[in-house]
């Protein structure tokens, strides 16, 4: 057996961030930017007011309450020149431009409209009271974003509003994903003896879509190695990356081992820890591609804490990412013990985590913890790393990598 590092080392090593592409700001939100962003334009491109209110001259409002002459209205979008002189306001619309000759605004709150076209003024303002400047977000020629910055949807709004349509960046990886397995169902028919639903595709599918990835989803190829090895090479031609599911573990009798050691450089390997111990990595010529494929266990749990471990990681350095391959980890006490038993591996047991009173993440265990035990592990947002060993008593401490967010916990906390 390898460790998990080992294993990891090797997966990262095979691949390769893509080739960057152009996309649409609008779809950039969740990639990562190959170059640096530079401002081409003011955000805003114009002094601007930050309220409904009136556009004033300060000095005149030194002293108040005081009345101003109302010369006009100046709405959002208008491109009207206007000019405020001595004791005179315009009305003015959050947004709009401020007029020449006139350096605060007033809130319409702190107003009075007067019936002679007059408005009282209850309230002093200052120079710049109210007012957004010129180039008060963005300035151009300033590097907005860095090459490496994955990009948020509040960023691709920024993008649009420096006019920055198209940027480069690492694309969404295509990703075939497969499972063989005559024994699988799923078409809703009835279960005959020795059949079982199949469910790893389901859940592969979505976690796949959920970290950016574009899925081919092949669905179940039947046992037969003429077969799968042709719908290996038409996804090796058109996908950047294959995801199987079944036949990787030691004196398997599978399709998968047969066609993928005859096609890919494969690396078998059976890690030091439970559940996931098999694993399967190797790369699939196709052309002048090396195409990644990565070899699940069939076992759900296995399926998903494989997929966790070691190809998510890959899958995420080949869209660019450089840091945070893996899930967040953090330290947590354990509100009830982590039972194990010594076997020489590191246990990845299923958690439900909260944050306690203490500000501490608390953890305690979702219940059976067999590889093929799946409905337990979908009340998990967390896996608690066991070492080898009796397990964790209840109030110790363990580490935990966070399958969500630390948002996520907040959210479940009561």
């Amino acid at each position: 057996m390898i460790s998990l590092d080992e294993a990891r080392s090797r997966v990262l090593n095979g691949v390769g961030a893509l080739t960057p592409r152009e996309v649409d700001c609008e779809r950039a939100s969740g990639l990562v930017l190959a170059h640096d962003v530079v401002a081409g334009e003011n955000v805003p491109p114009f002094a601007n007011t930050a309220v409904d209110g009136y556009a004033v001259r300060s000095a005149d409002v030194a002293s108040v309450p005081c009345e101003l002459r109302v010369i006009g209205t100046l709405a959002a979008g208008d491109g009207s020149q206007q000019r405020v002189g001595t004791g005179e306001a315009l009305r003015i619309m959050t947004g709009a431009v401020m007029p020449d000759g006139a350096d605060a605004v007033v809130m319409v709150e702190d107003t009075e409209t007067l019936a002679d076209g007059r408005v009282r003024v209850r309230r002093t303002v200052t120079p710049g009271t109210a007012v957004r400047p010129i180039a008060d977000d963005v300035r151009a020629g300033d590097v907005v974003f860095a090459a490496g910055t994955v990009l948020s949807p509040a960023g691709a709004g920024v993008l649009a509003s420096i006019n920055a349509r198209r940027v480069a960046v690492y694309p969404r990886p295509r990703v075939a994903l497969l499972s063989t397995g005559d024994e699988l169902v799923t078409d809703g028919s009835p279960l005959r003896r020795g059949q079982i639903r199949e469910s790893n595709l389901t859940m592969l599918d979505i976690l796949l879509r959920q970290n950016e990835c574009e899925v081919e989803n092949l669905g179940v190829v039947v046992d037969d190695e003429s077969t799968l090895e042709r719908v290996l090479l038409e996804a090796a031609r058109s996908c950047d990356a294959i995801v199987t599911s079944g036949g990787v573990s030691m004196g398997d009798f599978d399709v998968v081992k047969a066609v993928l050691s005859r096609l890919a450089e494969m690396q078998w390997m059976q890690m030091a820890i439970k559940p996931a111990k098999p694993f399967a990595f190797g790369l699939l010529t196709a052309g002048q591609r090396k195409i990644p494929v990565f070899g699940l266990p069939g076992n759900p749990v296995s399926s998903m804490i494989s997929f966790e471990l070691l190809a998510r990681p890959a899958l995420r350095k080949m869209m660019g990412h450089t840091r945070d391959l893996s899930r967040p980890a953090v330290r947590a006490v354990t509100d009830a013990p982590l039972r194990r038993k010594q076997d020489g591996k590191v246990h990845f047991m299923r958690v439900f985590a909260r944050f306690g009173d203490d500000g501490r993440v608390h953890v305690r265990d979702t219940g059976p913890q067999g590889s093929h035990q799946l409905a337990a592990t979908a009340a998990a947002n967390a896996l608690a790393i066991v070492p080898d060993g009796n397990g964790v008593a209840s109030g110790e401490s363990v580490d935990v990598m966070l399958l969500g967010g630390a948002l996520d916990i907040v959210s479940v906390a009561h």
